[in-house]
Parts: structure tokens; sequence; C-alpha cells
């Protein structure tokens, strides 16, 4: 008897244990305090511990020394990969702390794991969740309680700028960070039906605790977008109301005039969201608002994902032959926006809940100064312009090459799962490409990058020596946004505007104006139609009549002696 007494208060002992092991920093604090990260990890090594249901998978090193962490839940305890998309679940990939003075996801994914591991939340058959518990841990590591000015909790958290102090939620196409490398890495492994990157906002102030930025439905391919747009999209909506969290889009600005509605974000894939699209996966970015208190933020951030759960689960069987239609037709499609501008002949119309603004005199300045009036809250339908149109467009080429020594740019379309062929022998192709008339670079860096834009090209033909080695990349593959949109000048975040080929734009050789006098005069004895072209242009253009530098300078352009690859992109095209 007593054997059995002692045996009984052992089992309470470790049951009472291994429940408290499991109760979070957010919950132990009353809500005032964000798990760190190390607090996090070793949560989630004792949530592993106590559940078959939940796996965690080592990912590549980050910036910060620490390798990213990912935590698979899978109801049925199967965690092939490989075989979810096959036995039709829907993966969910949700992404934590890529600006960690937000901590919102983190906390309510720690809870949200746990209950659903547990049973409190019925964790539906045909949905499995991968979490990034914290992607920029760097930043979760500097921690402090005065960066986010605009926040209102909790009571300490980790900084916006990663290790290198990037900000990752600008890095995905030009992956400067170790961290996106491991991302995309994980990415690509799970191919994820639907990604959720958890944030919390800057900006405007009204009555809602959660936005959302939803990815362009335009942006997604055909059915998918639709799908997005007329189902997934107002079910969410209705889902979060029905929880007593009542959404509106994401509010992008900060201005006095809410009232007369505003423009979806647009999220080209220099950003979380805009990258997933490239992937025809379905991308969403809650906003909790900044000036809500902390525990509202977490548990609103807690039943939204809940809800993409619950809804994911209802549809699922739309969501994966409709995304698998998109994909397919990516394959075939010919023409692909680079950029795009909002069309404001279609507007929607959301429920949003704000304050009026009045004036008063500035406690600072004492000067005028606008503030939201909280005692004059209002409700009314505004207008939402959430359809982007193509601005700039190009046609798909047959295949693309790369020259190979372009490294950095074959490494990330490798990381991307583009599929490549290296050239077995050197070889002549005619091919088309581009040469760079004129650009601007932006004065001062943005995110270790000068970026070029305002770019002027001119598209030219001609048969082109490449060597074995060279890269061959095909546009009949479901990177096919991907690759057009990275190596393609225009676009809005091409390779090239992030500045991946700007060793072209620089000159290797040049002359000594002396000995060019002579060689420059014999190559126009010998080259009539160069010596007539020099000719009309000093009758065009007095200020080049009265230039030797730019008369020297024409003649060198006009003749072999002129490097052929500067201000030559290098890559080119097989139509």
């Amino acid at each position: 008897m007593q054997k059995t007494c002692l045996l009984i208060l052992i089992l309470m002992y470790v049951i009472n244990t291994n429940s408290q092991n499991l109760i979070t920093p957010f919950e132990k604090s009353k809500s005032k305090q964000s798990a760190t990260y190390f607090e996090c990890i070793a949560y989630y090594k004792a949530l592993f511990k106590s559940y078959s249901s939940l796996k965690i998978l080592t990912g590549d090193t980050t910036d910060a020394g620490y390798p990213l962490n990912l935590v698979l839940f899978s109801s049925d305890k199967n965690f092939n990969v490989d075989a979810w998309h096959k036995q039709h679940k829907i993966v969910i990939l949700i992404n934590n702390g890529i600006h960690p003075g937000e901590p919102d996801g983190i906390d309510a994914s720690m809870m949200l794991l746990r209950d659903l591991a547990n049973g409190k939340i019925k964790a539906p058959h045909n949905v499995v969740l991968a979490v990034i518990p914290v992607y920029n841990i760097g930043g979760s590591l500097n921690r402090n309680n005065t960066s986010r000015v605009n926040q209102n909790g909790p009571d300490s958290y980790g900084f916006r700028g990663n290790a290198e102090n990037l900000d990752l939620n600008r890095d995905f196409i030009k992956a400067d960070s170790k961290n996106a490398f491991a991302f995309e890495k994980l990415f690509h492994l799970l191919n994820p039906d639907i990604f959720i990157d958890n944030h919390v906002s800057d900006g405007a102030d009204y009555q809602h605790t959660m936005t959302m930025l939803t990815t362009q439905h335009n942006k997604l391919e055909g059915a998918i977008g639709e799908f997005l747009d007329d189902v997934f999209d107002p079910a969410l909506y209705s889902g979060m109301k029905e929880k007593n969290w009542q959404m509106c889009p994401y509010v992008n600005f900060e201005e006095s005039n809410l009232q007369q509605g505003w423009t979806a974000f647009y999220d080209p894939p220099r950003y979380s969201s805009g990258y997933a699209s490239l992937f025809e996966t379905i991308a969403f970015v809650p906003e909790t608002h900044m000036l809500k208190p902390f525990a509202d933020r977490v548990k609103s951030t807690y039943a939204f994902m809940q809800t993409v759960i619950e809804q994911a689960s209802k549809f699922a069987d739309d969501i994966i032959k409709k995304r698998k239609a998109s994909i397919d037709s990516i394959k075939q499609q010919q023409t692909f926006a680079l950029s795009w501008k909002v069309d404001s002949s279609k507007v929607e119309y959301v429920d949003f809940k704000g304050y009026d603004t009045s004036m008063k005199i500035s406690d600072v300045t004492g000067l005028p100064r606008y503030y939201y009036n909280h005692s004059k809250p209002f409700e009314k339908q505004v207008k939402f312009y959430n359809t982007y149109v193509p601005f700039v467009s190009v046609q798909k080429p047959t295949a693309y090459i790369i020259p190979h020594g372009w490294h950095e740019v074959i490494e990330r379309l490798n990381l991307n799962k583009v599929i490549m062929h290296q050239l077995k022998n050197d070889t002549t192709i005619y091919v088309e490409y581009y040469t760079v008339d004129n650009y601007k670079s932006i004065a001062k860096p943005y995110e270790k990058h000068h970026r070029n834009y305002d770019i002027q090209l001119t598209t030219k033909q001609d048969s082109t020596q490449f060597l074995k080695g060279d890269y061959l990349i095909y546009t009949n593959q479901n990177a096919n946004r991907y690759i057009v949109e990275t190596l393609e000048p225009l676009a809005d975040d091409s390779y090239f505007s992030w500045n991946f080929f700007d060793a072209v734009l620089q000159r290797k050789e040049f002359y000594s104006d002396y000995r060019w006098e002579d060689v420059a005069a014999d190559y126009l004895k010998q080259h009539a139609d160069i010596r007539n072209q020099l000719k009309e242009k000093k009758k065009t253009d007095t200020a080049f009549a009265a230039s030797v530098d730019q008369q020297l300078y024409f003649v060198y352009t006009h003749s072999p002696y002129s490097e052929p690859v500067y201000m030559r992109i290098p890559v080119f095209k097989i139509k």
C-alpha cells in the first residue's frame, strides 16, 4: 500500500513538473514578458519530449552563429515532409521573430503548438504545421526595452536588425544573410501551401488589434489568386470576427485621412510575402497594432493562426487543386509582369473602426500637432484599393544563359530550386541581351546596397561565345516567376537592381590619348562608315565638335578595341 501511494505521488509530481515546464514565459509573467531565444528553444525541446506529434529539425547556421530551427506538428506523427503533399495535406509554414522587437508570434506559436499537441485545440488531419520559433536570432539576442518607442510592451524584446544589422524582411530576394539562405532551404523543403509571417505594426492609430496583409492576389497565377480573393481571404475575416477579433486590411501608412481609405501594401519579392508568391504560395503577414496591450496582441495572433488552420482544413481540396493548377500554368505562361501599379478603377469597401483626428498644441514644440482622439471613435466602410495590374511586362524567352563566373547569382538560383544545365563544350549561340544606356543609383545605402533604378536599356542580338560550364536555364519549370523576376533587369527586385551585376558598369581597360590618336586615325581610314558617323555628329552637336575627349571616346566605342562586356548585362536570352 505504501509503495502504491509512493508511486502515485511520484507520478503526480512528474505530471505537475511537466505541466509547469509547458507554461510559457508569457503565461508565467501574466502576459508581460516575451520568451527569450534560449527560453523559446528550451520550451520547444520540453514540448518535443512530452508529445510525439512534434519534431524539431535543425537547419543551417544563421548570421548569429546559431542554427535556424524548425518545429513540425503532425497529428498522425508522420514527419515525412516529402509525403505530406502526396497525402493531400495542407502545409502551413509560420515564421516568427523576423523583427524580434515584434515578438507576438513567438509567444503565440509556443502556446498554439502546445494546445494542438495536448488536444486543447482539435488538430485537423489534413493540415500540418512547420514553425520557425525565431528567425532573426541575432536580433532576438540583442534585447532591450527602448528600440520600439511606438509599442506597448512587452517588458523587453529583441532588435530589428540581425547580427549583421540587416532588416531580414528586405532580404528574401537578395539573400545577403545566412538567415535567408537557411530559410530558403527550409521553404523549398516544405513547399508550403500557406505562409504566415507574424508582425506588429507601426503607423496609424485605430481600434483594431489585428490587421492583415495578404499578398496580392493578382500576383498569384490564375486559380489560386482568384480563390484567395473570392473565398479564402473573406473566410479569414469572418473567422476572426467570430472569435471577437475583427480585422481590417493592413493600414500601411500614418495619415489623418484614414476615413478616405487606402491602398493595399505593395510587396515585391524583397519581402517575405512577395517572395512566397513567386512560388504560388498563399502568404499572410498578420500585423497586430503596436499600441494595443501585449496580451491582446499575442492572443489575437494565436486566434489568427488558429483561424488559418481551420479554414485551410475546410478548403484543403480547393487549395491543393487550385495551387497545382497555378503552378502548372506558370510553366506555360508567356508574359510576366515585372512591376505593378494600382488599378484605381477597382475598389472594395471594408469595415473600419478608427478614431477621428484633432489638432492641439504640442507639449514639445509649442506648435500645432494632430493626434488620434480616442474620445471620438468611428466605425464606417472605407475604400480599399486591393487590385494591382502589370505596369512593365516581358515575354519570357525559351531559355536564359548566365556565364558561370557570376557565382553569387548562380548560388541563389540553385538555392531556389531553379533547374540549370551546364554547357558541356565551348559553344557559339545566337542570343539576345541588354546593354545599359543609363541608370541611377541611390545615394545612401539601402540594406547594404546602392540600388539601381531609372534603368534605360537597349536590346541587341548577336552570336556570342559561351564557355564550357556556363549555365543554361530553360523557362518551362515551376520556378519561372523567380527566374524572370530576378534575371530581367527592369523587374522590381531584379539582380541588376540589387547590384549583383555592377561589375559590368565599370571599364577594365582604356586608352592613353596620345596612343589612341594614332590608332584611331588609322581605324577611321579603314572604316568609312564610322568616319562618316563622326562627321555627322560634329555637324549636329556643337559641344561634341569642340571636345577632343568626346570625339576620341566616340571612335573608341565604335571600334573593336572597346571591351564588349562593358555595360552589357551578363544575362543572355535564347528566344
